[in-house]
């Protein structure tokens, strides 16, 4: 899995994340990392959030692509661990069939964002495309939780500023990631365990996948590693405290 930015016109800035982290491209423009927003909104007098990540080292564990079948054994290790998670949801055959683990999810604390419809490349679609990916997902939340989402992740991390605008107009920042597992090509549990810790961080996103086979068993020992590392597992929203997720805007640590 790849995240990369893209100008207008479809043109690659390219940036591609690996399972221990991110190779950034100079030319890249319009990404924000987290902990830069959440700097600037503190300079402008805001409050932190429940966890202060300006002193705290936080992190912040997501999932992409759910629910799916073994989302409430995940969300009973969360449970146990106190740990909150961010879901970026999938539509069809995830939201539209298990709308009570998605209801489970936003009752015990975790934050739910919109992962598209169908996983399509967004930068290939037009505007109207676009929205069809994104509006049923956003419904289908709201009805099981009551509250939209306002986070998104665009599939394989892949956007532009036209994909922008159209998100902007539908109230979604887009978040992507500073390290996965790539748990989409494994069933390797040791190996998904390692990729993550070569590549946590302070202020950093894991990307996982709950629904493949090797991930959900190497929850509980990434956990409690990085939790011996001093880290501290928050939300993304509550990553970027004081900070509001600019609709629209781009976030990677």
């Amino acid at each position: 899995m790849t995240a990369s930015v893209r100008r207008t016109g479809r043109l690659p800035l390219a940036a591609a994340v690996l399972a221990a982290g991110l190779t950034a491209c100079s030319t890249l423009t319009g990404v924000t990392s987290p902990a830069d927003a959440r700097a600037a909104a503190a300079r402008d007098g805001g409050p932190a959030g429940p966890v202060d990540c300006a002193t705290a080292h936080c992190v912040a564990l997501t999932f992409d692509g759910g629910p799916s079948a073994p989302t409430p054994e995940l969300l009973d290790i969360l449970k146990r661990e106190k740990v909150p998670a961010t879901f970026f949801l999938q539509g069809k055959g995830h939201t539209e069939k298990y709308p009570q683990t998605v209801r489970r999810m936003a009752e015990e604390g975790h934050e739910i964002a919109n992962h598209t419809w169908s996983h399509k490349d967004l930068t290939k679609l037009d505007p109207d495309q676009i929205r069809a990916e994104i509006e049923p997902v956003q419904k289908d939340i709201e009805d099981a939780t009551g509250k939209r989402p306002t986070l998104m992740r665009p599939p394989h991390g892949t956007t532009d500023d036209e994909v922008s605008a159209v998100l902007e107009k539908l109230g979604l920042a887009q978040i992507l990631w500073s390290v996965t597992a790539k748990d989409y090509a494994t069933t390797d549990t040791a190996l998904i365990e390692r990729r993550v810790l070569d590549g946590a961080d302070r202020d950093g996103i894991i990307l996982l996948h709950e629904r493949y086979a090797g991930t959900i068993p190497a929850v509980p020992d990434i956990v409690r590693a990085l939790r011996d590392r001093g880290l501290t597992f928050v939300t993304v929203s509550q990553l970027m405290a004081p900070a509001h997720p600019r609709p629209g805007k781009v976030y990677r640590p």
